[in-house]
C-alpha cells in the first residue's frame, strides 16, 4: 500500500458542480479513504470553483496537480486503486480528455487566481510552499514604504473593482496624510448579479489578500486592517477566519512581524449585502454602524475616511495581485496587458455561453476570444447577440465590439466598463427591452435612496420600461427614457446612479430597432415579452373537449362543449396553461 505519499484532493465545490453532483462527494471520497486505510495519508479539502464548470464536477489531486473532471461516486475507487496507490493517472478523467483539448487554458493566464484549486486554504503550509508570505519579509527587510509604493506604481495595476484608479497612486496619496491611525480595508461586497470572483479568491486563497493588506499597510504606514465582507458568504468568512488565526500564530500578523518592529493586524467586519455598499464611502459609514450611504468627494477616504482617519480601500482581487507584483517585480506585471490597463483580469463568464465559469485573462484580450475561444461559443449553436459587462452597472456590446480589446479605457468608450467583471453572454432569444428593465429592477431596489435622481429617477426609468415591455408605450417614452437616463447619469450622487443607466443608453444605441418594435409594431422581436403574445385555438385541431377553459386561472376560454373554443385577449393573462393542458396541439402563439 503506498500511504508514503501525502496527498490533498482537492474537490471543487462551485455552485454548478455541486448541482450537478447526484451526491455528496467530500463524504463519499472520505469514506472510501477510510475503507482503503487511507484517511491519515490523503486529505479531502472542500475547494473553490476551479474555472470549468460545464464538465464537473472537477477534483484536482494535489501535490501532483492532476486535473480530474466528471467525477462521480463510481469514479472513487478506480481513482485510489491506480492514482492514489499505484501512481498511475485515470485517463478517461482527465480534464483535457473530457475537455477534448479545447485550448482555451492556453488564452488564459492566472495571477490573482494563481493558487485558487491549487492549495488547501486552510493550511497555511500551503500557501508558504507556493512563495507565500516572501513579498512580505522582502517589503519589510528590503524596501522602504516608498519603495514599495514606488514599485506598485510602476507595475501599471489599476483597481480592480470597477474604479480602474491607479493602486500605486492611491496608496501614495494615504501614505501622506498624516494621521495618528490609519487604515487598510478589503472591500469584499461583491454585489453584482452573477458575479464571484472575490469571493471564490477569498475561498481559496484567503493569505495572499491577507499578506498584500500587510504590505499595504507597511506602505502606507498603517497598523490596522479591516475586510468587509458580506455576511452571506459563509465559507470565505470561515477561512479567512481560519487564515488569520494562521497567520497570527506565525508571526505574520501582530507585533513586530518577522522581527522587523512593524506592527499590523486585521479584523473583520460584516456586510448586509447591499449593492451601494460597494462605494468605498458608503462601505465606510456601514462599517461605522451607520446607513450604508456615499458622501460627495472630496474629500476622499484616503485623506478622511473610517473614523475620520485616512483610509485605503482596495477590493479582494486588486490585493490578490500585490504579492505577485512584489515578488517578479513591477517590470514582469507591466509587460502583461495593454499600454494604459496593465496585468489580467477575472471574469465570472455566464449566460448563453457552453463554457461558464471563472477566466483570467490578460488586459487587452479581445471579447471574441473570451467568448469563443475560452466560453467555447454560444449554446446550442444560437447566434450572439450581445454581452453585458461590468454588471448592473455596465452596458450592453454587440458582434460589432467582438475584437475590441478588453480594457479600461476600449469598454468605456464602447459604451459599457469593466466593472468588477461580471460578464453575461446572451443570444438571439434574449429581448434588449427587457434585459435593460432587469437590470433597472435590481438598481431601484439597491438605491440608497440618498439623492432624488437616483431615488426617483431610476424609479421613473424602471415604470417606463416596464410600459414599454407591457405594450403600453409609444414613442414619446422613447425620447422621455433616453433623456432621463441621461440626466440621472449626470446628476447622480455616486457611482451607483451615475452608471445606472448605462444598460438603458447602450441597449438604445445598439438595438434602438427592438425599442422601436416594442411601441411601434406592437411586438417583441425575442418573443420574450409576455404582454405581446397571444394564445390562439385552431379551428382545425379543437375538438372542444374544454380541458383549457376548465383549467384558464381568468375564465378567458368560451365555447360549447364539442365546438371550436375562443380565447379572449383582453382578459387573457398569457400564463400558457392552456396550451401546456391542451392534448391535441390545438392551441398555438403568434
Amino acid at each position: 500500500m503506498n500511504t508514503h505519499k501525502k496527498r490533498n484532493i482537492l474537490i471543487c465545490q462551485g455552485s454548478t458542480c455541486h448541482q450537478v453532483a447526484k451526491e455528496n462527494l467530500i463524504d463519499a471520497f472520505k469514506s472510501k479513504l477510510k475503507e482503503y486505510q487511507l484517511d491519515e495519508d490523503v486529505k479531502v479539502v472542500q475547494s473553490v470553483c476551479f474555472n470549468k464548470c460545464t464538465v464537473g464536477p472537477n477534483i484536482i489531486i494535489h501535490p501532483d496537480n492532476v486535473e480530474y473532471s466528471t467525477v462521480t461516486s463510481d469514479d472513487i475507487d478506480e481513482i485510489i486503486m491506480l492514482h492514489l496507490l499505484n501512481d498511475k493517472i485515470v485517463e478517461r478523467l482527465v480534464y483535457n480528455q473530457v475537455y477534448e483539448n479545447s485550448g482555451s487554458d492556453k488564452k488564459q493566464y492566472r495571477i490573482a487566481l494563481r493558487n485558487c484549486g491549487f492549495i488547501d486554504p486552510e493550511v497555511i503550509v500551503d500557501y508558504i510552499e507556493k512563495n507565500g508570505y516572501a513579498a512580505l519579509g522582502k517589503c519589510l527587510t528590503e524596501y522602504t514604504p516608498q519603495q514599495v509604493i514606488d514599485e506598485i506604481k510602476a507595475s501599471g495595476l489599476r483597481g480592480r473593482g470597477g474604479g480602474g484608479f491607479s493602486t500605486g497612486l492611491k496608496w501614495e496619496i494615504t501614505s501622506k496624510s498624516e494621521a495618528d491611525q490609519k487604515y487598510v480595508v478589503c472591500n469584499a461586497d461583491e454585489g453584482d448579479p452573477g458575479a464571484f470572483m472575490d469571493r471564490s479568491v477569498l475561498e481559496g486563497d484567503p493569505h495572499s489578500v491577507i499578506e498584500a493588506m500587510a504590505i499595504c499597510g507597511y506602505a502606507i504606514g498603517a497598523t490596522k486592517g479591516i475586510v468587509y465582507i458580506r455576511a452571506e458568504y459563509p465559507l470565505a468568512i470561515k477561512r479567512l477566519q481560519i487564515a488569520l488565526k494562521q497567520a497570527k500564530e506565525y508571526g505574520l500578523l501582530g507585533r513586530d512581524i518577522l522581527g522587523t518592529g512593524f506592527e499590523f493586524d486585521i479584523s473583520i467586519k460584516y456586510g448586509a449585502g447591499a449593492f451601494v455598499c460597494g462605494e468605498e464611502t458608503a462601505l465606510i459609514h456601514s462599517m461605522e454602524g451607520l446607513r450604508g450611504e456615499p458622501t460627495l468627494k472630496p474629500p476622499f477616504p484616503s485623506v478622511s475616511g473610517y473614523l475620520g482617519k485616512p483610509t485605503n480601500v482596495n477590493n479582494v482581487e486588486t490585493f490578490a495581485n500585490i504579492p505577485a507584483i512584489i515578488n517578479r517585480g513591477s517590470k514582469w506585471f507591466a509587460s502583461i496587458g495593454t499600454e494604459k490597463s496593465k496585468g489580467t483580469k477575472v471574469f465570472a463568464l455566464a449566460g448563453k455561453v457552453n463554457n461558464v465559469g471563472l477566466v483570467e485573462v490578460p488586459m487587452g484580450t479581445t471579447l471574441r476570444e473570451v467568448i469563443y475561444d475560452i466560453g467555447g461559443g454560444i449554446k446550442d449553436g444560437k447566434k450572439f447577440k450581445a454581452v453585458q459587462t461590468g454588471g448592473p452597472s455596465g452596458g450592453c456590446l454587440t458582434e460589432k465590439h467582438l475584437d475590441l480589446p478588453i480594457d479600461f479605457d476600449t469598454l468605456m468608450a464602447a459604451g459599457s466598463m469593466m466593472g468588477s467583471g461580471g460578464m453575461i453572454i446572451m443570444d438571439e432569444d434574449d429581448c434588449m427591452v427587457s434585459m435593460a428593465r432587469f437590470y433597472l429592477e435590481f438598481t431601484v431596489e439597491e438605491s440608497c435612496g440618498k439623492c432624488a435622481p437616483c431615488r426617483i429617477g431610476n424609479k421613473r426609468l424602471h415604470e417606463m420600461l416596464i410600459k414599454i415591455c407591457d405594450d403600453k408605450g409609444s414613442e414619446e417614452d422613447l425620447m422621455l427614457l433616453k433623456n432621463l437616463s441621461t440626466v440621472v447619469k449626470d446628476t447622480s450622487l455616486c457611482g451607483l446612479g451615475q452608471t445606472s443607466p448605462n444598460p438603458i443608453l447602450s441597449t438604445m444605441e445598439n438595438f434602438y430597432d427592438e425599442y422601436l418594435a416594442h411601441v411601434k409594431d406592437h411586438k417583441c422581436p425575442a418573443g420574450q415579452c409576455k404582454s405581446f403574445q397571444r394564445y390562439y385555438i385552431s379551428e382545425q385541431n379543437c375538438i372542444g373537449c374544454m380541458v383549457c377553459a376548465r383549467n384558464c386561472p381568468v375564465n378567458a376560454i368560451s365555447g360549447e362543449k364539442k365546438e371550436v373554443h375562443i380565447i379572449n385577449q383582453e382578459t387573457c393573462i398569457k400564463c400558457g396553461v392552456c396550451m401546456e393542458k391542451c392534448k391535441f396541439d390545438a392551441i398555438y402563439l403568434n
